[in-house]
């Protein structure tokens, strides 16, 4: 049998969703990007520096020649007169302006844009961000959230000043309108226009927001309300590109739909429902995952309540590992966490030093976690497993063979036989979707017992959920 100790999450372990890049995968890697930018602000105040130590030299020419030209053309002939101004003005012409030219031309951004080509390198790209956005929406899903809430940095449990702007909403609601999710596009689009008609700054025009919100909307299945903010895209530019053909074709598909129920009096002039669009107006549509309301309801915390009789029966324990000598002295502190089927924590299990060193010995090592493909046996990453995962053996130190030798004591089972110690590692609305942690190997299924993963064959790539 096959043990696997999942060590899940240092800062973050948040459920639900898809992603195919690679740095929002992990919070320990993004956090290296914290430093990168840090250094990144100091070389930028480094080419400020210099930028204005350069005009600040060229201020300071430019106030004397100036003053020396203001005096020369008020009387040129008399000013040349004197052989020294004359002189001077060769001098200065041959050999100072090409020295204020030469400094002109200095380009003090040169250090900062090598720093930047240095970095840029590890910099996320463009899957990243979309990565990072549709983990947003995830959470949005997950716990229920508001646009607005998520906008103005309102979440349970934290407080921040971070916030979205309206490029930021408008930027989330493109994103979801790329990959086709109109649900969220209508959702951020709306935000983005809320904050746009509330008096804030921004690069997007409130024309650029009412075509995709529209058109999302439209997708969503409300014409009267795509209809009407047509409508407005029309009024505020008359001459856009698709604006005019959408409203007649929106038009003409509303009064279809009339016509087929046979109610046109009655629904000609239906107005546009004047309720502003939020969370709940429309209704998500369905994906591929069956459980994904149960599930998502778990991660909220409104799964199957223990009941009190039931509860009474959960006890804390000191295990000793039937009576294992090196438990014995200090046992561990075992509690109850179900009753069927019987799930238990342990305590304690890990000293603070033997996690950090476990962090370190993992970092470098941390790549996307993978699954095994059902149809080919390959491992292959998947948009439902969100993390980076890396795998610690004993001969990496011995902070693993303690690891590996406690397990033992606790389960009575060997490791030798047994996949590595893994750790992951979750990203930005980090996730592994409800699954079965088991599949088929010569007849033999693999499956969970307990509160360890137990497996049959190293082929078993999953966490413990």
């Amino acid at each position: 049998m096959r043990v696997l100790l999942c060590l899940v999450s240092w800062v973050l372990l948040c459920c639900c969703w898809i992603a195919q890049a690679e740095i929002f995968t992990s919070i320990g890697q993004m956090t290296d990007l914290l430093y990168t930018e840090k250094e990144l602000v100091r070389s930028l105040r480094e080419y400020i520096k210099a930028e204005e130590s350069k005009l600040a030299e060229v201020r300071s020419w430019a106030r004397k020649l100036d003053d020396l030209t203001r005096i020369s053309t008020s009387d040129p002939e008399g000013y040349l007169a004197h052989p020294v101004n004359a002189y001077k003005l060769m001098k200065r012409l041959n050999t100072e302006w090409s020295q204020l030219e030469s400094l002109v031309l200095q380009n003090p951004s040169d250090g900062f844009i090598s720093n930047m080509t240095v970095h840029r390198q590890y910099f996320p790209d463009a899957e990243d961000e979309t990565g990072a956005a549709k983990a947003l929406m995830r959470l949005q899903d997950t716990y229920h959230l508001d646009s607005e809430d998520f906008s103005k940095g309102r979440l349970p449990g934290m407080h921040s000043n971070a916030m979205l702007t309206v490029d930021d909403c408008f930027d989330m609601g493109k994103t979801a309108y790329n990959d086709g999710d109109y649900y969220h596009g209508v959702l951020w689009m709306q935000q983005s226009l809320k904050q746009l008609d509330a008096g804030e700054e921004a690069v997007v025009s409130k024309a650029a927001i009412l075509d995709y919100l529209s058109y999302s909307v439209y997708q969503m299945g409300d014409l009267p309300r795509a209809i009407e903010l047509t409508r407005r895209l029309v009024a505020i530019e008359p001459s856009h590109q698709r604006a005019g053909g959408n409203l007649r074709y929106f038009e003409k598909l509303l009064l279809k739909e009339q016509k087929e129920e046979r109610q046109e009096e009655e629904q000609t002039n239906q107005p546009a429902s004047e309720e502003p669009i939020q969370l709940g107006t429309y209704v998500r549509p369905r994906d591929h995952l069956p459980e994904r309301e149960i599930y998502e309801a778990l991660c909220r915390g409104e799964g199957v309540r223990m009941t009190e009789a039931r509860r009474s029966r959960l006890f804390c324990h000191y295990q000793d590992g039937s009576r294992n000598p090196r438990l014995l002295l200090k046992p561990m502190k075992e509690e109850d966490e179900w009753d069927s089927p019987h799930i238990v924590r342990y305590l304690e299990a890990l000293s603070d030093y033997e996690i950090e060193k476990i962090k370190e010995m993992a970092k470098p090592r941390l790549a996307r976690a993978t699954v095994r493909d059902p149809k080919t046996g390959v491992l292959t990453t998947a948009n439902y497993r969100v993390s980076k995962s890396a795998w610690l053996e004993e001969e990496d130190g011995p902070v693993i063979a303690r690891v590996n030798q406690r397990i033992q004591d606790i389960t009575g089972l060997t490791v030798d036989t047994a996949e590595l110690l893994q750790v992951a590692n979750y990203g930005v609305g980090g996730q592994y979707e409800p699954h079965f942690d088991f599949s088929r190997m010569f007849g033999l299924v693999l499956h969970n017992e307990g509160g360890f993963c137990i497996n049959h064959s190293r082929s078993c790539q999953d966490n413990l959920m």
